[in-house]
């Protein structure tokens, strides 16, 4: 049991799994039976963005919804040279902005269900908390049901 302790406050800290293939995601959502939250950012100039990774998703109780509840996707467009994509993650980025994207929006995140159809849509960084965020995405996920 003590072992478990000690183990307990580095499994919380760990991070979000984020997917880069949205294709793959839906594979994952189907068969976990979960949602995709998508969300486009600019890692390296978009601020917003930034907050957005450090307030939001970073937040114990977002993560602990996510990681039941949702599928994590980043569509990540960063400008400066030393981050920047691989041609193949750069055309995976492309087609997912294409179609979710197409106004190019940051911060953009979107929820969807495992088909990919939008149940919800949150236009730049959420003016609330991240507790507050994290029920919109739960009732975003049950009204999609």
């Amino acid at each position: 049991m003590i072992r478990h302790l000690f183990f307990a406050p580095f499994f919380l800290l760990a991070g979000i799994t984020w997917h880069h293939n949205l294709d793959e995601a839906e594979q994952i959502a189907q068969q976990q039976h979960k949602h995709i939250l998508l969300n486009f950012s600019g890692s390296d100039w978009c601020g917003p963005c930034i907050r957005m990774h450090n307030v939001i998703f970073a937040d114990q109780t977002f993560r602990q919804m996510a990681d039941t509840e949702l599928v994590m996707v980043n569509a990540d467009f960063p400008r400066k040279k030393k981050n920047q994509l691989s041609p193949v993650q750069q055309d995976l980025n492309n087609a997912m902005a294409d179609k979710y994207n197409p106004q190019g929006k940051f911060p953009l995140t979107l929820l969807l269900n495992a088909d990919g159809k939008v149940l919800k849509t949150w236009e730049g960084y959420p003016e609330e908390t991240p507790e507050a965020f994290t029920i919109d995405v739960r009732n975003g996920i049950y009204s999609g049901r």
